[in-house]
């Protein structure tokens, strides 16, 4: 009997969850995977690749990814048309395509102290991504935030005013919303 979650069975559910995200986030050259204009890859390719990878994978399906999304509470992928993306998070040289969205009037992000100050002055830029991730809820922002600090900063990114003065956001899921870059003129620490 093959079962899947956890670490049930052969398959190790977070295990395979981070190895989809490295292909298709940060290096997907070195699982001979070429992402198109909107990150999507043939599921067949991604499946073809995670093979090779690990043993534990060797019968890796389809269906086996669909639930590995399915279970995820960050949805963090996509899987439609037997094709497969990461939906954000990309560290890939080339810049993927995103369609222009409107904002909420009030989006989050959570951060450590040291940034926060950073952020006051110079606004949100994306570091080492290829866009700002930003929260749609609060307690996104600070769980988030807490992987960054004991003690984070949570700011409010006033994100309805910044769009009518031109900053884009594009929606990445239900909870993440990106942007190129947003000032520091619609962002005001929460206390």
């Amino acid at each position: 009997m093959r079962t899947v979650g956890g670490k049930c069975g052969r398959l190790n559910i977070e295990k395979l969850s981070k190895a989809v995200s490295h292909a298709l986030r940060h290096e997907p050259w070195l699982y001979e995977l070429e992402l198109d204009d909107d990150g999507w890859v043939p599921i067949e390719d991604l499946l073809v690749a995670l093979r090779a990878e690990s043993p534990d994978w060797a019968s890796l399906r389809e269906s086996d990814i669909a639930a590995m999304i399915a279970r995820s509470d960050k949805k963090r992928h996509e899987l439609l048309g037997g094709k497969v993306r990461a939906l954000y998070g990309h560290s890939v040289p080339n810049k993927l395509s995103r369609r222009p969205a409107l904002p909420p009037a009030i989006l989050f992000h959570g951060t450590s102290p040291e940034a926060a100050q950073r952020i006051e002055v110079d606004g949100l830029r994306p570091m080492g991504r290829q866009y700002v991730h930003l929260s749609a809820d609060r307690a996104t922002a600070e769980k988030v935030g807490h992987r960054k600090a004991q003690s984070p900063v949570l700011l409010q990114v006033h994100a309805g005013r910044a769009n009518e003065e031109g900053v884009i956001f594009y929606r990445a899921n239900e909870v993440t919303w990106l942007s190129d870059f947003v000032p520091a003129a619609f962002i005001c620490r929460m206390e």
